[in-house]
């Protein structure tokens, strides 16, 4: 089966996993948003997305190719501050419908936040979303920062594109 890595990113945090991904793998990647790519030529997907404001920045290319995609097999990474858990399942449910989330296998990756690198909008919200998040060390960790990147923790992605490359479909 043939599959391709399409991804979206704002820092650079989501492209570094599909890089990595890509290395392990053999895959082509592609940057979603910038048009490159087909996905209808593939047999196979690994989508991914940061979450800023609490949304998946993939979320419209997604829905705008899920007719495409829908019937393929797909895992789907997010990046994020955030832990995986019910917070983390919920944004991407705001994100995507429940159709779409049920028929992708979902891993979510740390990401990075260097303060210094933010445009000066994200810069300034995450100030402020620091001060009044009521959970103090995510507070701490969105105004001063973090990185949770850890080439390790695509296993599972690895793991899922293995399984999926060596099934061989029978007519």
């Amino acid at each position: 089966m043939k599959g391709a890595i399409f991804y979206s990113s704002k820092y650079g945090s989501t492209e570094q996993y599909a890089n990595w991904i890509a290395e392990a793998t053999g895959l082509p990647v592609f940057d979603a948003i910038e048009g490159n790519g087909d996905p209808s030529r593939y047999d196979f997907l690994v989508l991914g997305s940061p979450i800023i404001y609490f949304r998946l920045i993939i979320r419209k290319w997604l829905k705008e190719h899920w007719a495409g995609i829908a019937q393929k097999p797909v895992l789907f990474y997010s990046v994020s501050g955030a832990l995986a858990g019910k917070k983390l399942d919920g944004w991407i449910s705001k994100s995507l419908s429940q159709d779409i989330v049920s028929k992708m296998h979902v891993v979510n990756l740390g990401g990075r936040q260097i303060p210094g690198e933010l445009n000066l909008f994200d810069g300034i919200m995450l100030k402020v979303a620091g001060l009044f998040n009521p959970d103090r060390e995510a507070g701490k960790q969105e105004s001063k920062g973090f990185d949770l990147m850890d080439k390790d923790s695509i296993e599972p992605i690895l793991q899922w594109v293995r399984q999926i490359s060596n099934k061989v479909e029978v007519a």
